[in-house]
């Protein structure tokens, strides 16, 4: 009887715990999930200690052990049989499952990747956009007391434009309480380009959020509708009308958690609740991230190391390769891209190349070009200003009239961008840093004069200009020195900063420039002549009096201008 009721006990305290651990520890109920297996073999050694009395934790004998000879001896033939499992499917074993964990495709950088628009550049990475993010809640002292900004900033692409986007999740549990009738009122959305940074209203509030409880809470909202699904962190999107959702990656694996890759996802409203699960062929066109980072960087990494075996590996190491320490993200077409560059095993200060991986169909391509590791970039771009003591944001790479470039934003102790600054990827000793106050276009054109190149064939907007300055004329706005100036037989008023050449403060009136700009902002003095005047060459036909009369301007005043290029 003793033996019955001890019995009947340990099956409820399972039953209990199982529910309990289901609840709270949210686990699959899936048996290649090793989180499930772990709980399950802890809840069933705890129910089994309750059927033996307590004895089997008193006094851990063999004689105990074979008061329940059947239980455990379960325990152990599964905790052999997930050792052997574990061994036959690891890479000594299937390198070759390993190396085509993803497929790679070697393609060519001019081909593949587009020349840059400069105006559509994720320029801030996740700290600044972070610290810009903060200070927009920071505005609104009616929400700041109740909620908080999440830590997520997701890179996606929205209307054609790149943003970072993250929701506002309840400030604690007592918040959480007195606001889950309406639930979160929005998402923060951050340009990555410009930097305008705007809080979203939404007509209904968001109520299952990571930071909700109970039953509200996300993940156990998606665990308890996908109770059998291995699932990854839920990521927060948004589709191009601008409604909310969570994408959650769900994974198949081989044998217990080993050789993870994604099979679909589900995708969430936060508003009502109301989840959907799609194939991986079937994902929506404005997902990003069907496809996890860390996942995406495993993968490469297999590839990268088994091609030719498990042995030569770590053995003689031919043709392996791994993938640099950082990554950051880039978007073609209306796809979010993710970049990584490709080292030796040495592990040495260059690259043999780098991919780029499409994270909602992942997609990689493998590109064959050497040149310096990111963080070598970042340190010669550094360099040039260290008397400023800017550091480095992790790189874009960029297609630059078809040459592989290097581009980082400098930022000061306070994380504002003070400089753009663009290496050459082949050579990073070719860098070029410009004040962020004169612009991208103005940073790229001077490094394209660096490298011998023009503005103009990095954007068409750029208008090529020469004359004889007929008023020049100083200001200094916000500490910064700028000159305006006029050019004889023109109207236009033109802008240059100080930084953009040294020889402003000499040019004075009568000074013949030849210089670029963009819509009268000047990006570049190419050429100073201080004793010259401009003798066209070509004589345009003019009309008086009804009589067509072919005019000599070599005759003319000086000052005579042709027209803009």
């Amino acid at each position: 009887m003793k033996k019955t009721s001890l019995g009947i006990a340990a099956i409820i305290t399972f039953i209990v715990l199982f529910a309990l651990n289901f609840y709270f520890a949210l686990p699959a109920i899936n048996i290649q999930s090793g989180q499930f297996l772990m709980s399950l073999i802890v809840i069933f050694v705890i129910s089994l200690i309750i059927f033996t009395g307590g004895s089997l934790l008193a006094q851990p004998t063999v004689q105990t052990l074979k008061k329940a000879p059947v239980p455990i001896g379960i325990i152990g033939v599964v905790f052999v049989i997930g050792m052997i499992g574990s061994i036959i499917f690891s890479p000594i074993f299937n390198s070759g499952k390993y190396a085509q964990r993803i497929e790679v495709t070697d393609s060519d950088f001019g081909t593949d990747i587009t020349s840059v628009d400069l105006d559509n550049l994720p320029l801030l990475d996740r700290d600044s956009t972070k610290r810009v993010g903060d200070r927009v809640m920071g505005q609104l002292p009616e929400l700041i007391s109740q909620f908080q900004v999440s830590d997520q900033y997701t890179q996606v692409s929205y209307r054609g434009r790149l943003v970072r986007v993250t929701p506002l999740e309840y400030n604690g549990a007592f918040k959480w309480l007195g606001n889950r009738a309406q639930g979160s009122p929005g998402y923060i959305m951050v340009d990555s380009t410009t930097g305008e940074a705007s809080l979203v209203k939404l007509d209904e509030g968001m109520r299952y959020l990571n930071s909700a409880y109970f039953n509200e809470n996300l993940r156990r909202k998606l665990r308890f509708q996908y109770p059998t699904m291995i699932t990854t962190t839920p990521i927060f999107e948004i589709d191009d009308e601008g409604n909310p959702y969570y994408v959650t990656p769900v994974l198949d694996v081989v044998w217990i958690d080993m050789i993870p890759d994604v099979k679909g996802t589900i995708i969430t409203n936060p508003v009502d609740g109301s989840s959907t699960y799609y194939d991986v062929k079937n994902i929506p066109d404005w997902v990003d991230h069907a496809y996890p980072s860390s996942l995406i960087l495993s993968q490469v990494n297999d590839w990268g190391t088994y091609q030719d075996g498990w042995l030569n590996s770590f053995i003689t190491q031919k043709n392996v390769r791994r993938t640099t320490d950082g990554y950051t993200y880039i978007a073609e077409g209306n796809d979010i891209y993710i970049y990584t560059g490709i080292t030796s095993a040495a592990a040495d200060e260059s690259n043999i190349g780098f991919v780029l991986s499409n994270l909602r169909t992942k997609e990689t391509h493998f590109y064959a070009v050497p040149g310096a590791e990111e963080y070598s970039a970042m340190g010669s771009a550094q360099g040039a200003v260290q008397e400023k003591g800017y550091t480095s944001t992790f790189p874009l790479l960029i297609n630059l009239n078809d040459r592989p470039t290097y581009l980082s934003s400098l930022k000061d102790a306070a994380g504002l961008v003070k400089a753009y600054a663009f290496i050459d990827v082949q050579d990073y000793q070719k860098v070029k840093v410009t004040d962020s106050t004169l612009g991208l276009r103005a940073a790229a054109d001077s490094y394209m004069s660096m490298m011998g190149g023009t503005i103009d064939e990095v954007s068409g907007e750029t208008t090529e200009e020469n004359g004889q300055i007929e008023k020049i004329q100083s200001v200094v706005i916000e500490g910064n020195t700028y000159y305006y100036f006029t050019l004889k037989g023109t109207e236009s008023i033109y802008k240059a900063a100080l930084v953009v050449d040294e020889r402003l403060p000499f040019i004075i009136d009568g000074t013949y420039v030849e210089f670029t700009h963009i819509n009268g902002t000047v990006q570049l003095i190419k050429s100073v002549e201080w004793n010259r005047s401009i003798t066209p060459t070509n004589k345009p036909a003019v009309e008086s009096e009804g009589v067509e009369q072919e005019v000599d301007i070599s005759k003319e005043e000086e000052g005579e201008t042709k027209e803009d290029e």
